[in-house]
């Protein structure tokens, strides 16, 4: 289940399931989702903000994550809904 981060921003979450492991904020992601096949460039496209600098989002478990290009610890999260909101 994905709970809400904040009531503004009703497609962010805190945590999610993906590959039948249980991600948080801070967690660090498995090296296949830090590759370029799942590395999500048109991120404006599908209503995600610009990664902030030295990170990129991925996708994993039909949610969208925002990933440290170095470490690849996930610093912000989005429900895959995200994409359908317009």
């Amino acid at each position: 289940m994905q709970a809400p981060t904040d009531p503004a921003d009703p497609y962010s979450v805190k945590s999610f399931f993906a590959d039948f492991t249980h991600f948080a904020i801070g967690d660090t992601v498995p090296d296949l989702y830090r590759t370029k096949k799942y590395e999500v460039t048109q991120w404006t496209v599908r209503h995600l903000p610009a990664p902030v600098a030295e990170s990129h989002w991925t996708y994993m478990g039909g949610n969208y994550v925002m990933i440290a290009n170095a470490d690849g610890k996930i610093l912000k999260a989005e429900s895959g809904e995200i994409y359908y909101k317009h």
